[in-house]
């Protein structure tokens, strides 16, 4: 036993199956919980744009707030600062006298460098900082294959380790956290952070997303089991309006409010008690897929930010800034990519059809450097988590962990996924006019037809960039 032990959180915030806080409380008399709003996630990041954006920030807040709540119940609090890490973290052990630090441990690079120069300060001193992997379903150390042999593509791995793994049992939450006596420390507003605007949940989007560890297991429980709707998942999984097609839990995970594991032992428990079929596995397929971008940055690290990959494929990009701002505006004249781009703008959402289109349209379409999308992405998305965001994006720019070409045909996929145009049309309400045929493609009309339908292309709704059967033709 130790006489303090302050636990760092990061993106673990919550009490569930939550090992760094779970030993502590068990190996300490008094266990000091700590986070830390870092000005580093809030300032530029890649090509001018803002790491963090209002949505991720939001929640981030509305998390760290539930956590406190959380905490309290149990007898404890959290500490909240405002500062780096470096700095802050060695200050707090050396004001409580705490004797080790317990931290969740990532591998993306930014992070690690932080985690690794905090571990260096806190050595300088004799204090230990003992690190935890709880932000996987698979422990990094119980994969088949050490994490830096793992297969690159996905299929392989996949198979390997469900094979030859098993996935841990969660990690009760500790009944009661002793905490000493401190002062709390105000969480910081937006506008204290330097994160412009302050976004309400838009009525339009598919869900609120509220942060905390409180709502995302209300939302592991109106999904699975008042909705019932994991009977369904697979056939369900690419729709695009309404909160129950898919089950949205990506943010909860990103900010690690949901524990995969937590997740996992629903799924297996929904199986046992209402039903097992390929739909419910393929929610922990997708679980899956989490993981081995997780593992693809514990194994490649910073080349996964690089134009060329993890394979060091070289394509043409360009950088046109001005064809940029009118993707990243949604004013390419391309309606299914302008629809997902502007639910993203307005509520820091899109579908993973959306995501995977509107990366290929950048990438694939328009040639333009796949990182300014990824970035855009980071900047913008309530779910960013950093493995997950730039290894999908390398996928489908074709330097990743496939070889294979995944462009789209943007029009095909819009009429495959959205027969109707509803959900063009209700992102894109200047186009409610048209016929489904001429909501996909509005380049396809004559003037008369226009004038019939009220919609005059390039006044009321963009001339596209670029023609996209004429570029798909070229690709093909």
């Amino acid at each position: 036993m130790t006489d303090t032990a302050v636990v760092w959180f990061r993106d673990d915030l919550r009490l569930h199956d939550n090992e760094t806080l779970a030993r502590a409380v068990a190996g300490a008399d008094s266990v000091l919980p700590l986070y830390v709003f870092d000005p580093g996630e809030y300032g530029e990041g890649m090509f001018g744009l803002p790491k963090r954006g209002p949505y991720w920030a939001r929640f981030r807040r509305e998390s760290v707030l539930d956590l406190r709540s959380s905490l309290r119940a149990r007898g404890g609090d959290l500490l909240v600062r405002h500062g780096d890490p470096r700095e802050v973290v060695p200050a707090v052990v050396e004001s409580f006298d705490a004797d080790v630090v317990h931290a969740q441990t990532k591998p993306a690079t930014e992070e690690l460098e932080t985690e690794n120069a905090v571990r260096a300060r806190l050595a300088e001193h004799g204090i230990e900082l003992e690190r935890f992997w709880t932000h996987t379903l698979y422990h990094v150390e119980d994969l088949p294959t050490p994490y830096d042999r793992i297969d690159d593509t996905f299929t392989p791995w996949r198979k390997a380790v469900e094979r030859s793994a098993s996935v841990r049992e969660t990690v009760p939450a500790p009944e009661t956290v002793p905490t000493p006596e401190f002062e709390a420390g105000r969480v910081p507003t937006l506008g204290d952070l330097g994160v412009e605007g302050d976004p309400e949940p838009d009525e339009r989007g598919v869900l609120a997303f509220e942060g905390g560890e409180t709502a995302g297991r209300d939302r592991v429980r109106a999904y699975l089991w008042a909705g019932d709707h994991l009977r369904n998942y697979k056939g369900t999984r690419n729709g695009l309006l309404g909160a129950d097609y898919s089950s949205k839990f990506s943010a909860w995970l990103a900010h690690g409010c949901l524990s995969p594991r937590y997740v996992h032992e629903e799924v297996r428990r929904y199986e046992d008690e209402r039903v097992s079929n390929e739909d419910t596995y393929w929610l922990v397929f997708e679980l899956l897929w989490r993981d081995f971008f997780q593992f693809q940055f514990r194994k490649h690290g910073s080349d996964l930010f690089t134009r060329s990959g993890i394979r060091g494929v070289e394509k043409r990009w360009r950088e046109d800034r001005e064809a940029f701002r009118r993707w990243a505006d949604g004013e390419t004249g391309v309606p299914f990519v302008d629809a997902n781009v502007r639910e993203l703008n307005a509520t820091g959402y899109m579908s993973n059809r959306g995501r995977q289109n509107v990366a290929s349209f950048l990438a694939d379409f328009l040639e333009l450097d796949w990182r300014l999308g990824a970035a855009y992405f980071e900047s913008r998305l309530v779910d960013y988590d950093v493995c997950s965001n730039w290894g999908n994006w390398a996928y489908q720019a074709g330097v990743g962990n496939d070889s294979r070409d995944n462009y789209f045909y943007v029009p095909g996929q819009a009429e495959r996924y959205d027969p109707d145009a509803e959900y063009v049309k209700h992102w894109l309400p200047e186009l409610a006019p048209l016929p489904p045929e001429y909501a996909h493609h509005p380049w396809r009309m004559n003037e008369a037809e226009g004038a019939e339908y009220g919609v005059q292309l390039g006044l009321d709704y963009p001339t596209p960039m670029v023609d996209p059967d004429e570029r798909y033709d070229e690709m093909g």
